[in-house]
């Protein structure tokens, strides 16, 4: 038996239609809950009384996930069900449960990757048309790319809960959006930004990363630049680009449609099958006491600022190239980061990490 839950007005429409949860959680026929609401309000309340009604969740919602993993988790091994969260983080790339299966063997000690199409879309766009940011963001709008307040994909929130989500799985520690996790996004992007990307063969793209040494791992995202013959140079359109690197297995890398009705839906459906076929997932107890440290990886940085970058860096190398553009030698992301904010009071500046990783 199968039941949908929906606003009352809509109740008509359909014989599988409802407006009553608890009617939901007390059947015991049903034994899986599948959530793609989105947002936090009620989808939080509604898996955590799905868990607690002794049933399976498979939800799509990334941004419960990366706040409530660890309390969902927990729930679903106290109550003997299933939590599943693929389609939670890359659409239908197989990311999440390619990243348990590494973990089974290997020790992961970073992950970066292009988590959002949207913000690809509008930098490939740019790169590849030359036109102005407002027009591209328009035209990702029309295609259905971005909503009409984009501000989760633009500002980096989207990729937050995704990075963060990851992040907690591969280091098996909880790591929850918050405001000491480093974030600029690609508002302050322009034309003429890209047109001198170009000229030093730069693609530019919105990259979330995270780094584990020690008991100490990083978290920032932020515009990144790489060399034209890099494989994230060449993610075009909408795509996402997923990686992580194993003690032993070196670099994975996967690339496909991170977002879209269905690619979530194949993410979806193989958690279903999932269940259906007794297929375990890991274990993970996101207990691991960690430590968030930016400043312990050092990369060159370009700044677009009418300021004197060099005169509020004294500490650093810095060079100015054509216009207002400053190359700093090797900051660490939460100076630069630092920088940009005291920047941002005043004007709009850009900041962008060179990559320096590898292939």
């Amino acid at each position: 038996m199968s039941q949908i839950w929906v606003r009352p007005e809509r109740v008509q429409q359909n014989p599988l239609f409802t407006d009553d949860y608890q009617a939901i959680l007390s059947n015991d026929e049903i034994d899986t809950v599948v959530e793609v609401l989105g947002g936090l309000d009620p989808a939080y309340d509604l898996i955590k009384a799905a868990l607690e009604h002794n049933k399976n969740v498979v939800t799509a919602n990334k941004a419960v996930v990366a706040r409530h993993l660890t309390e969902f988790t927990t729930l679903a091994r106290e109550h003997h069900v299933k939590f599943y969260f693929e389609s939670s983080v890359g659409g239908g790339i197989p990311w999440i449960i390619n990243l348990e299966r590494a973990l089974r063997i290997d020790q992961i000690d970073s992950i970066h990757g292009i988590f959002n199409g949207t913000s690809n879309f509008i930098l490939d766009e740019m790169t590849e048309t030359g036109a102005p940011f407002d027009v591209v963001l328009a035209e990702a709008q029309r295609r259905g790319y971005a909503e009409a307040v984009p501000s989760a994909d633009l500002d980096g929130d989207d990729i937050e809960n995704k990075l963060c989500i990851s992040a907690s799985i591969a280091y098996d520690t909880e790591i929850k959006p918050n405001d000491n996790l480093l974030k600029f996004g690609i508002r302050n992007v322009t034309a003429a930004d890209v047109s001198f990307f170009k000229k030093h063969h730069w693609v530019v793209k919105l990259i979330g990363r995270s780094f584990l040494q020690d008991n100490r791992y990083n978290f920032v995202i932020e515009p990144t630049l790489y060399a034209s013959g890099k494989i994230e140079a060449g993610v075009h359109q909408n795509y996402n680009y997923v990686g992580l690197r194993g003690t032993t297995i070196g670099k994975l890398s996967f690339n496909g449609q991170g977002a879209g009705e269905l690619p979530t839906a194949h993410a979806l459906i193989q958690d279903l099958l999932d269940l259906e076929l007794h297929m375990e997932h890991l274990n993970r107890a996101f207990q691991q006491p960690l430590e968030l440290g930016n400043d312990s990886k050092l990369l060159d940085y370009i700044i677009r600022s009418e300021q004197d970058v060099a005169a509020l860096l004294p500490d650093y190398e810095v060079t100015k190239e054509e216009a207002d553009y400053w190359i700093v030698k090797q900051i660490s992301a939460s100076a630069a980061h630092k920088l940009i904010q005291q920047l941002s009071k005043t004007e709009k500046p850009l900041l962008a990490a060179i990559s320096q990783q590898r292939s």
